[in-house]
């Protein structure tokens, strides 16, 4: 479905990010991969999809270093056909004990950076009147929770951008969407997974079931994999007409 496209996929190198990008691989998509640990690790998994794999090590943080990366996938594919803005990180505190430069930097990698990577890719997805911005947001961009003030802030700012840029491309062959995943188990999650049983002194089945427990009530992980699989229903003929939407795959947790 994708062959002779290209996706750009931000915060790729492990976890959700990956797993979409060898979902759109696996569609003949050509991957520009970025974010930082195992990237020759990333490559592998990807150029065994049979596509043409590019990295650029973009911070996130920094606009210049967007612009490069979005000059450098242009210079080698033509253009970025599918951008999914993937690229998050996380602090957990109380708003009065929440270090500004944490609020700082999670607002330019989780937000901004999705501004600035969309902005650089829609004058050449407008000009083929055709493109996909899949903006991976949260739950946490429809419902809050405690203790997360800079990342429910972004996410909801990432919902609210997906909107705009929806309605500002009505009319073309450009869509945006946003995909809201409760909790993913990914290599970060089962970290936690692991603390919280050594914590309570419980096995990982049940460090497993509390933390599930605490918010989603289909008590059971999404996965990379299934994420990936709804980046490429929304690059297909039958999401044309799928514009501005927050679709959560998060177990029920919003529902409640």
């Amino acid at each position: 479905m994708l062959k002779n496209k290209t996706a750009l996929v931000t915060g790729s190198t492990s976890g959700i990010g990956l797993g979409i990008a060898k979902a759109l691989a696996r569609q003949g998509a050509n991957i520009v991969l970025n974010g930082f640990g195992d990237v020759e690790g990333a490559r592998a998994q990807v150029a065994a999809l049979g596509v043409e794999v590019f990295y650029h090590g973009a911070d996130m943080s920094r606009p210049a270093e967007i612009e490069d990366m979005m000059r450098a996938a242009a210079d080698r594919f033509g253009r970025v056909d599918v951008l999914v803005n993937n690229a998050g990180i996380q602090h957990v505190a109380p708003v009065e004990d929440f270090p500004p430069e944490r609020w700082d930097a999670i607002i330019a990698i989780n937000l901004s950076s999705a501004f600035h990577t969309t902005r650089l890719a829609l004058p050449a997805m407008k000009a083929a009147n055709w493109g996909r911005i899949i903006n991976v947001a949260s739950v946490h961009g429809l419902v809050a929770s405690a203790h997360k003030s800079a990342y429910v802030a972004a996410k909801h700012g990432l919902v609210g951008l997906t909107k705009v840029v929806a309605l500002e491309t009505a009319t073309t062959g450009v869509t945006c969407n946003a995909i809201c995943p409760g909790w993913v188990l990914t290599p970060l999650v089962q970290k936690q997974v692991d603390a919280k049983a050594a914590a309570l002194g419980v096995s990982n089945e049940e460090a497993t079931r509390l933390l599930l427990g605490e918010k989603e009530p289909s008590m059971q992980f999404t996965t990379p994999e299934e994420l990936g699989e709804l980046a490429v229903f929304f690059c297909s003929p039958a999401a044309n007409n799928v514009r501005g939407v927050a679709w959560n795959m998060d177990g029920g947790w919003a529902a409640q």
